[in-house]
């Protein structure tokens, strides 16, 4: 538990009580708000070091448990110093595109060392879209459950935006948890509809699996609506945990609250509905069209000789920068 107060907006509020829940049949306790944090890092915010490390503090002081990551993320450094003289047990998943046993025993090492860890609680195959991809990746997997038996990973799974990848992730014993995406309107969703990804979650659920979702704002493009959009993450039977990108102080203590059934205070509601999110792209863009392949949403285009970007389409996820040689795409 923790009293919201210090830098924080408005120190007035109650001692937090956030849930927390099994997640699944692994041996894992985890608080239903997850700390996602893709949007704090080079991808999405870039936030100085000392800045991302705060911000995930306060949700930790705050009582989540549970944080997401990824190696692509390239937010390790700031988990790692967010943890610095923190005594409670704190979960951390991680996720990797390895598909060699190589490649996977790489993401792997670089997750225990950059975190400053001996063991990773929760690594999951990243983005897998389909039966074809989680067979392609199937020596990663091997892989991942041989460090588990080790004892140097404590579950492992996938992360998928597809109903097909959920629903195979679903009959396959060996896989602990599942990381799916899931939002009120579908926004994102592959391979079919919200209707059919609760169909393969409400599966999973009843086969064991852990089950934490994603994009729950869309990538933020339902930050006009994130109260409703995270009451119904939240409310959803089959999910025990939901991970949010938070990059302030004051989207942490909104979201814990939400998490718990609180009223927001309206200072930080409003604080948080102005923080509109778009994809920018600098005007050095020299039209390579790595990113268009990268993005599954046909969201990119090059037109003219420079990146176009179809508003409509784009999730806000930040994965083309990623493959951007000339760093000139950021989500702002």
């Amino acid at each position: 538990m923790g009293l919201i107060g210090g830098d924080a907006l408005c120190s007035r509020w109650e001692v937090t009580t956030i849930q927390y829940i099994p997640l699944g049949q692994t041996d894992l306790v985890v608080s239903r708000l997850c700390f996602g944090a893709l949007t704090i890092g080079p991808l999405q915010a870039n936030l100085p070091l000392s800045e991302g490390s705060r911000v995930i503090r306060r949700a930790v002081e705050l009582g989540v448990n549970f944080i997401d990551t990824a190696e692509i993320y390239g937010t390790y450094p700031y988990i790692r110093k967010a943890m610095e003289g923190i005594a409670g047990p704190v979960v951390i998943a991680s996720k990797s595109y390895a598909y060699t046993r190589e490649g996977m025993a790489q993401s792997l090492e670089q997750a225990l060392v950059e975190l400053d860890r001996d063991q990773i609680d929760i690594f999951l195959l990243h983005e897998q879209e389909s039966v074809l991809t989680i067979k392609g990746h199937r020596p990663a997997l091997e892989y991942l459950l041989e460090a588990k038996a080790a004892g140097i990973v404590r579950a492992v799974g996938i992360s998928t935006h597809s109903v097909e990848a959920a629903m195979a992730a679903a009959e396959m014993p060996e896989v602990d948890v599942i990381h799916p995406l899931i939002n009120r309107r579908g926004i994102g969703i592959l391979k079919g509809d919200l209707e059919g990804m609760m169909v393969a979650v409400s599966r999973a659920k009843a086969n064991g699996k852990g089950i934490y979702a994603m994009k729950a704002i869309g990538g933020g493009n339902l930050i006009g609506e994130v109260e409703e959009a995270l009451r119904f993450a939240f409310d959803l039977p089959p999910v025990d945990a939901v991970a949010v990108g938070m990059k302030a102080v004051a989207e942490v203590e909104m979201n814990v609250a939400l998490c718990e059934g609180r009223e927001i205070p309206d200072l930080v509601r409003d604080r948080v509905s102005r923080q509109h999110r778009r994809l920018h792209i600098e005007e050095w863009c020299s039209g390579c069209g790595n990113c268009t392949q990268r993005c599954r949403y046909g969201a990119l285009a090059v037109v003219e000789g420079r990146l176009a970007v179809d508003h409509e389409k784009c999730l806000l996820c930040g994965y083309c920068a990623g493959v951007c040689p000339e760093f000139c795409i950021k989500v702002v």
